[in-house]
């Protein structure tokens, strides 16, 4: 079945759905693909998005933000770290993880923690 997928989307169903998206459009600077007025897809990378739904809209709810966590690669962790503080989202530290990566966090305003990480290790990819 994997060779038949051609994009993959999560998707948040948000209480706070103006903060939430404008958390992503003006904090993260995702470039918008699709747009409604209760619905927003992001473009992360050419086969992946992000979208944001008002759960006061949709048929689905939101899951109170338990156990969901973003994470993203990036290319160089110390300069994503200061880009985010940069526009004002509050980053973690960096930490060092066990799985051979550094990472830092900020969450979104519903709560959702993103996480941003870069392998430590040059030519090992996280699977």
């Amino acid at each position: 079945m994997h060779e038949s997928l051609i994009t993959a989307n999560t998707i948040l169903y948000c209480k706070k759905w103006d903060a939430t998206v404008c958390f992503y459009r003006d904090g993260l600077r995702l470039p918008v693909l699709f747009s409604t007025d209760w619905f927003v897809e992001f473009g992360l990378t050419a086969t992946s998005r992000l979208s944001i739904a008002d759960e006061k809209r949709a048929s689905v709810k939101g899951s109170g933000k338990a156990g969901v966590t973003i994470s993203l690669q990036v290319g160089d962790i110390e300069v994503a770290r200061e880009d985010a503080g940069n526009m004002g989202l509050n980053p973690t530290r960096i930490e060092t993880h066990p799985w051979s990566a550094r990472i830092f966090h900020i969450f979104d305003p519903e709560g959702h923690r993103i996480e941003m990480w870069q392998s430590s290790v040059s030519d090992q990819k996280r699977v």
